[in-house]
């Protein structure tokens, strides 16, 4: 299938992330000094930053989700110029930039690298690239055809996972990414076909703005990823929250403007049978209240039993889902003349 508009072919490059992963996961094995780097700290490795921004800056939330339930070590990730006061030589910093050039994640880096971390860089090259060969720093590649950031999901997301991996802080992580990328590509088979599942739920969102819900963890970062990929390819209003959280706030927020709510928002849950059960009755709590108040309410199931293969399997709906709401207004999804312009004005 193509689009009416696709100057950059994101339809290609978003269906190609299944093989995508799967190099990555070949690659990521052939980084020669990264054992070196880690034996160079101080002392072992006592918490994990991820940094990066926008979508390079995904790959940090992926592996928060990912890794934090069986990473003995915390994992925070950083998104802005600054790091943790507490990142120092016993930290392991990942810096993530899919062109090398992102202006807060070098200088995340380079403040990491001041401090004594283990860093390790993902990228295409540009000026992170250029830092990490200088200082010394591991280096996983991101292909450089890639056209946009928010393409390279997998070539920026596996090689965290499996640097955990080598390091001994995180075990199996490597056949989970092979079984997902698997799985990924029959999904994908289904999604790039007419009628697929995500051109029907583009076409019942149409032009109202995607409320998008997903539960603490991996569904969470499904969520925040729909969002972005919305805002980016469909270059339309999108927003997101997660569970059990907003029972606690937002959920009381729907009290009043339900007759503006419902012509512009349409509610989308991203569901997984790995919920806990009370989150689960949330789910349908939360239905129940929002049905009179927003045009529409849609779930989506994720496939698999694996947290990992579920957000990844979720996240690629719904960058169908966005690449269809482009078609349908015969918006190019691939450039966004905006971000270019923000940092055009940042340079002056």
């Amino acid at each position: 299938m193509t689009l009416p508009v696709d100057s950059l072919d994101m339809w290609e490059a978003t269906a190609g992330l299944p093989e995508q992963m799967a190099a990555a996961l070949a690659a990521a094995g052939t980084v020669d000094d990264l054992t070196a780097a880690a034996l160079a700290a101080d002392g072992p490795i006592t918490n994990v930053v991820a940094c990066g921004m926008g979508g390079s800056g995904i790959a940090g939330d992926v592996l928060a989700a990912v890794a934090a339930p069986d990473l003995a070590v915390p994992v925070s990730v950083a998104k802005s110029y600054d790091l943790p006061a507490f990142v120092g030589p016993d930290s392991l910093v990942f810096a993530v930039s899919c062109s090398g050039d992102t202006e807060e994640t070098l200088a995340a880096a380079t403040a990491a690298g001041r401090a004594g971390a283990t860093v390790v860089a993902v990228t295409a090259g540009g000026r992170l690239g250029a830092l990490a060969v200088a200082e010394g720093w591991p280096v996983f590649d991101v292909p450089a055809d890639i056209p946009q950031p928010r393409a390279a999901l997998g070539a920026m997301a596996v090689p965290p996972l499996v640097v955990l991996e080598r390091l001994g802080l995180l075990d199996g992580v490597s056949a989970r990414l092979a079984a997902t990328a698997d799985a990924l590509s029959r999904r994908r088979d289904q999604l790039v076909r007419p009628g697929s599942v995500a051109e029907e739920l583009a076409r019942r969102i149409g032009r109202t703005i995607p409320l998008v819900y997903g539960a603490a963890g991996p569904a969470a970062v499904a969520a925040q990823r729909w969002k972005t990929q919305v805002n980016e390819n469909a270059k339309s209003p999108a927003f997101w929250s997660t569970l059990p959280e907003l029972g606690h706030n937002e959920l009381a927020g729907w009290g009043q403007g339900g007759d503006v709510t419902r012509q512009v928002l349409t509610l989308v849950t991203l569901r997984h049978g790995g919920e806990h059960p009370q989150v689960a009755k949330r789910f349908a709590f939360v239905a129940d209240v929002l049905l009179e108040v927003v045009a529409d309410i849609v779930e989506v199931w994720a496939e698999g039993t694996d947290p990992l293969a579920q957000l990844f399997d979720l996240a690629l709906v719904g960058d169908f889902v966005s690449l269809h709401l482009a078609g349908q207004e015969g918006t190019d999804p691939g450039p966004v003349p905006v971000l270019a312009d923000l940092k055009d004005r940042l340079r002056a």
